[in-house]
């Protein structure tokens, strides 16, 4: 049996006093595309945070592919793209393309780059640009490019689609469903719930810091009788117990 791309098991996370984790046990499976749904200030960029060991978890364990995430060897496996990426202004777009090749110990092959670019519909006369000079949905793209060019079997994207037009929206979605057919894993975040929806396997809804749904996006649905995902998503949290317990803190294996 395969280890999981991400395993959560038990985890807290505290801020001084405030608990912003509470319990978490929730798996990505590889292969698996799973979407990580909550309001602002429920979590989502602190589990990040740990996965990637930016910040200590006060109990638990994550592990990556079987390797416990405190091993820089575990996140060899992944590739991030954060919610505000910000390259260095004062490289070019080819210049930081080079450097995160380099980085992720690929050649900067102009091909594959000229591809990811195309479906972005990103011109590639820009990368000769200092980046300072791009837009938002420009600087979204150049992310993006250098996250897929990674070519990792494990994605963790925080708002991917954030700053981007319709076009290059379908354009993401097309590269995703080339990592899906590679059988490489995703975990991203998104407030838009129907994205989450069309893209993914699984959905996990965190809320103040506790999972309490994770399953396929049409059981969200069914379990609270809603037929928009947004709507079944506001009857989760409005109906979650405002008291945190063990018992009430769900793993991605029920419901």
């Amino acid at each position: 049996m395969h280890a999981a791309a991400i395993q959560f098991s038990g985890v807290y996370k505290r801020y001084g006093t405030a608990e912003v984790l509470h319990n978490v046990n929730l798996h990505v499976n590889a292969g698996e595309f799973v979407g990580l749904a909550g309001v602002n200030g429920a979590g989502k960029t602190t589990l990040i945070k740990c996965l990637l060991d930016f910040c200590n978890i006060d109990s638990g364990s994550i592990q990556l592919f079987g390797q416990l995430h405190l091993r820089a060897a575990s996140r060899s496996a992944l590739a991030f793209l954060p919610e505000r990426f910000l390259p260095p202004h004062y490289l070019s777009g080819a210049d930081f393309l080079g450097h995160a090749a380099k980085l992720h110990q690929h050649s900067y092959d102009p091909s594959r780059i000229n591809h990811i670019l195309a479906v972005l519909n990103f011109d590639e006369g820009a990368l000769k640009r200092s980046v300072r000079s791009y837009s938002k949905g420009m600087t979204q793209k150049l992310g993006l490019t250098a996250t897929f060019l990674a070519e990792r079997p494990l994605y963790i994207l925080d708002e991917p689609m954030s700053g981007l037009d319709p076009q290059a929206r379908a354009g993401v979605k097309r590269l995703l469903s080339d990592v899906r057919k590679a059988g490489k894993a995703v975990f991203l975040t998104s407030h838009a719930l129907p994205e989450i929806e069309e893209i993914c396997d699984r959905v996990i809804v965190l809320h103040h810091g506790v999972p309490y749904f994770a399953g396929p996006p049409s059981r969200l649905c069914q379990d609270y009788s809603e037929v928009s995902i947004e709507q079944a998503f506001l009857r989760c949290i409005e109906t979650a117990p405002h008291g945190r317990t063990e018992q009430q803190a769900l793993t991605s294996d029920r419901r």
